[in-house]
């Protein structure tokens, strides 16, 4: 590495006369970099005068009203971020509770910020969760009475109208406290029974609802309501009150019933979580489509194995991995047999996915495990088989078996060559010309190519059928 590269060692023999100067021409014109060097330099003052700047910056997010299209959501994420660094590098260790109200004031700010950006890639919801888990970092450390953080609580979360306070309850329990919990308990009961305010009936009545306004409200108010009283009884430990805010037909849900085993598990009441399990595993069964859930599975194996049903326990995990072909399931399976048993019962595995129905599965499988030599071998055989359009399938396998099994890699690549020729998928000629490049480069370290067409013919056939496809072919010859 020479003295000319640009890292923070070469910078640093600069001496801060020019880094400033350099510091000074880079900012020009970058509102963005101006607050960041601002920012550095209230930070070398100490705590308060970040915290003041951190208030001016929140001022001017609510005040602005332009919209930030995607050319400019990241700019204003890598913003957000920053103000989180500052409050958690400068001013939660020395003081939390100023770190807590900054904190706080950030995830306030979520209605301007998303009624004027379309967070469809998620990226503003993360900064918000981000500040969320910062405040679980502090909580224990905060001086707050938890009353006074418990009203807090449900005014902010019966307001939230983007979620921007979720999780708060499990993030502020150490601050909450005993007492704070349970007055938080009171008064969403009350909030949640109190008849609808004339301000509320007048904002659904704006919505242009079919239902009756006040109906709206409340049944919103018990949804908020449900949560918020199931995070408390998550707190303290109540797998009852978590269960109650269900039906016994929701309990019967693939998408509740786990959660709701897991909690009985921890709480030691193994035979009620096997109970709930099979009520939810009964209801996915009796549906004209079932949609595989592999978490309510994975609760079944837990209860099982805490039941000492180990026969039981091995026969699902093989139906499973059969079914499937889950890695999971295999390994789990391997653990529980004899010594020495477990090397067979490996292969019986690898040879049963070598014939299952679905290629991709089995190819996946196979990868994963991993068993490469078996995934070439598979590839080969059920080449006409392939389906070039499970691009992240073929791909990670033609990387993987491109240096040892080079033949295997190619007839992937070529899979995934003709289906997007043979489809005119013009947006992927870019990536078909890639995979074109690849296979040449594997060429030279193939011997023999069996009954495959040789590379120099392959190409001849693509020519023949596709040569009118002047994008593809010059995106070749580059």
């Amino acid at each position: 590495m020479t003295k000319k590269t640009l890292n923070q060692t070469n910078l640093e023999t600069l001496g801060a006369q020019k880094l400033a100067a350099l510091v000074m021409d880079l900012v020009q014109g970058s509102a963005a970099l101006q607050r960041r060097a601002r920012m550095e330099l209230s930070a070398a003052q100490g705590p308060k005068e970040v915290a003041a700047d951190v208030r001016k910056r929140f001022a001017s997010l609510r005040r602005s009203t332009s919209f930030v299209d995607w050319r400019k959501q990241k700019a204003l994420v890598k913003d957000l971020r920053g103000l989180l660094v500052m409050i958690e590098t400068t001013i939660a260790p020395d003081d939390p509770n100023q770190a807590f109200e900054l904190l706080w004031a950030f995830l306030q700010l979520a209605p301007s910020i998303h009624e004027r950006t379309d967070d469809s890639n998620g990226s503003v919801g993360d900064v918000l969760r981000d500040a969320v888990d910062m405040i679980a970092q502090i909580s224990p450390r905060i001086e707050i009475g938890g009353k006074t953080l418990a009203e807090r609580i449900l005014d902010a979360v019966a307001d939230a109208g983007y979620g921007e306070f979720d999780g708060i309850i499990p993030a502020t329990a150490d601050a909450l406290g005993a007492e704070g919990l349970e007055h938080l308990k009171a008064i969403t009961k009350e909030w949640q029974a109190a008849p609808p305010s004339e301000q509320e009936v007048e904002q659904y009545r704006a919505y242009g609802l079919s239902s009756s306004p006040g109906d709206a409200v409340l049944r919103n108010r018990q949804l908020t309501a449900s949560v918020i009283l199931a995070d408390i009884a998550d707190a303290q430990g109540d797998v009852d009150a978590y269960m109650a805010r269900y039906s016994a037909e929701q309990l019967t849900y693939g998408t509740i019933a786990p959660d709701v085993a897991r909690r009985l598990l921890d709480a030691d009441r193994v035979d009620e979580a096997y109970h709930i399990i099979m009520g939810a595993k009964a209801a996915e069964e009796g549906k004209s489509f079932r949609m595989f859930r592999y978490d309510l599975d994975e609760v079944y194996e837990a209860c099982l194995q805490r039941q000492g049903k180990t026969d039981e326990l091995r026969t699902h995990l093989w139906d499973n991995f059969e079914q499937i072909l889950n890695d999971r399931s295999l390994r789990a399976y391997l653990k529980l047999l004899p010594d020495f048993e477990d090397i067979g019962a490996e292969e019986k595995a690898l040879d049963l996915a070598m014939d299952h129905p679905h290629l991709g599965a089995a190819l996946s499988f196979l990868i994963g495990w991993p068993a490469n030599a078996r995934a070439a071998r598979i590839v080969l055989s059920r080449a006409d088989a392939l389906d070039g359009n499970s691009f992240g399938t073929l791909s990670t396998a033609a990387d993987t078996l491109e240096a040892e099994h080079p033949l295997a890699a190619a007839i992937l690549r070529r899979a995934m060559i003709e289906d997007t020729l043979d489809g005119a998928k013009s947006k992927r000629y870019r990536h078909a010309a890639r995979h074109l490049a690849e296979c040449a480069s594997s060429d030279a370290a193939i011997e023999d190519y069996q009954s495959f067409p040789a590379h120099g013919a392959f190409i001849e056939t693509l020519k023949q059928k596709h040569g009118r496809k002047y994008g593809f072919w010059q995106l070749v010859e580059e």
